[in-house]
């Protein structure tokens, strides 16, 4: 147990590895909770600082609706406390939109970015899109029973991943939040995050599952428009490819960090 584990004001957030390492942050999307990084932070340990936190909405911030200005206020607050100043930014489907917002604020905390299932840009009519699906999601979950069946849909979907069985039920018992899916696409909507991304100057991996259809589409212009960065696809998975494929997942992000980041160790 590191030192931070045994802090229990430090219950919204895990760490493994030396501080004395290269800190990579974690940051999870819609409805999961910072367990979703389990395989990560553990699998990446050994040569760096690994770190996941809650967002707003989720987990131990259950209480707190997502907005995207508290979660980046989470972020910052992470990123001073928990590192020395800077880090790698990891970030899946919303997670990716909070850390490409991050890097566009604080370009100087953020020494490379990973982006996960953020490809899509929600302006034009992917803007309309990202809207009426916030828009249903936040009818079908407002009823209890609509909230459960989402919640007993997702648990049936991690049971399905061949997850070590601390891992499954670690992300099973810090819950599923299907009604942040919701509140999350108003906060993205209309948001130029390519343009956005566009002002980061330093390395950038977009990193997508093969059959994540809607949230790759415009990948090699997300891409193309970073001042410094590589576009890699994971065959054969969808949307939450580090859970599909979590050693492979953590394997790029390894090398990556190896080819591309001047590192702080």
């Amino acid at each position: 147990m590191s030192r931070r584990e045994a802090d229990s004001g430090r219950s919204a957030i895990d760490d493994a590895g030396s501080d004395e390492h290269q800190s990579i942050v974690f940051v999870h999307g819609a409805m999961f909770t910072r367990k979703l990084w389990l395989p990560q932070v553990r699998g990446l340990a050994d040569d760096y600082h690994t770190v996941a936190f809650d967002l707003p909405g989720h987990g131990d911030r259950a209480n707190e609706p997502f907005r995207m200005n508290p979660a980046i206020a989470v972020l910052e607050h992470v990123i001073e406390t928990e590192t020395d100043g800077s880090a790698v930014l990891v970030g899946l489907s919303l997670g990716g939109y909070v850390v490409t917002e991050y890097a566009y604020r604080y370009p100087d905390d953020v020494d490379g970015l990973v982006l996960t299932g953020s490809s899509a840009n929600p302006v034009g009519g992917m803007e309309t899109l990202t809207r009426g699906a916030g828009a249903l999601a936040r009818l079908a979950t407002k009823p209890d029973i609509g909230e459960r069946t989402v919640r007993r849909l997702g648990e049936r979907w991690v049971r399905n991943r061949d997850l070590p069985a601390d891992v499954e039920a670690a992300i099973i018992e810090a819950g599923i939040y299907p009604r942040q899916f919701g509140n999350a696409g108003p906060e993205i909507a209309g948001e130029d995050f390519r343009a956005k991304l566009s002002t980061y100057p330093g390395p950038t991996m977009v990193l997508n599952g093969e059959h994540d259809k809607i949230m790759r589409r415009g990948e090699r212009a997300h891409a193309g428009a970073a001042q410094d960065a590589r576009l890699e696809v994971l065959a054969g998975v969808g949307h939450i490819c580090n859970l599909h494929r979590p050693a492979t997942y953590a394997d790029r992000v390894r090398r990556f960090l190896r080819q591309r980041v001047v590192t702080t160790q």
